[in-house]
């Protein structure tokens, strides 16, 4: 597991601000969402932290360790920062088939082939798509492709795992299923998770802490009952209605 800690930090792409000063703890072990309408910089928030976008300024930290500070001309490269990702496009390779999809981060590694076929094998279990293992892309549905994005991302036991929307693509049933296993998962592997939505439904059934932004702006951070019952301003109260 890993905490995450970004102090201070701000991004713009040219003259256009998108995160503004942002200062944010996501606590060891905790399932955080990152709540708010679109173009907020909740996802431009959840890439800096993966390291797919560089930080103007402040300090992104992943436990004690500093993983992008542009004064100090710190930063680490996105696959050494032991981060697993799903992206809501699924982003599955259309070439290759379910086990190779999953076992790919780990062949990357240069894990041995028992070591490899162990933890597939394990994940695959885990999301339910044993069996479906020599299956391509092509030939599963929209919530089997996404459970293939999450054993990838779950495959190499990252201390810290981020979800970008993963759940918009799908009708409302399975979004409520995956829902319920992306948090048995969680609190299983006990790994910390950073959620990017737009659905409140989803923040609101999933999270330990919600963080809801507004412009590049945090304006409240708070357990579920808590930010119900206590809104911190009239955006708030309105956008959680």
């Amino acid at each position: 597991m890993s905490s995450v800690t970004l102090s201070n930090v701000h991004k713009s792409f040219g003259d256009v601000v998108v995160v503004k000063d942002l200062s944010l703890k996501v606590p060891d072990g905790d399932f955080v969402s990152l709540l708010g309408p679109s173009g907020c910089g909740k996802t431009t928030v959840l890439r800096m932290v993966a390291g797919l976008e560089r930080n103007n300024s402040g300090v992104i930290k992943l436990g004690d360790e500093v993983v992008s500070n542009p004064e100090a001309k710190i930063f680490l490269a996105p696959e050494k920062r032991h981060i697993g990702m799903v992206f809501q496009s699924y982003a599955v390779w259309p070439h290759m088939n379910v086990f190779d999809n999953v076992a790919y981060p780990l062949k990357i590694k240069k894990l041995s082939k028992t070591e490899i076929d162990l933890h597939v094998w394990e994940i695959l279990k885990l999301v339910e798509l044993d069996g479906l293992e020599k299956r391509m892309p092509a030939q599963l549905s929209g919530g089997q492709q996404q459970r293939v994005a999450l054993a990838r991302g779950l495959v190499m036991r990252p201390k810290l795992l981020l979800l970008d929307e993963p759940l918009s693509n799908l009708d409302a049933k399975l979004r409520e299923k995956m829902r319920e296993d992306i948090r048995k998962i969680q609190q299983q592997f006990k790994i910390t998770c950073l959620y990017v939505t737009h659905d409140q439904v989803e923040a609101f059934t999933m999270s330990d802490l919600i963080v809801i932004l507004n412009e590049g702006e945090i304006l409240q951070t708070g357990r579920p009952q808590e930010i119900r019952q206590n809104p911190a301003n009239n955006f708030v109260a309105d956008f959680i209605r």
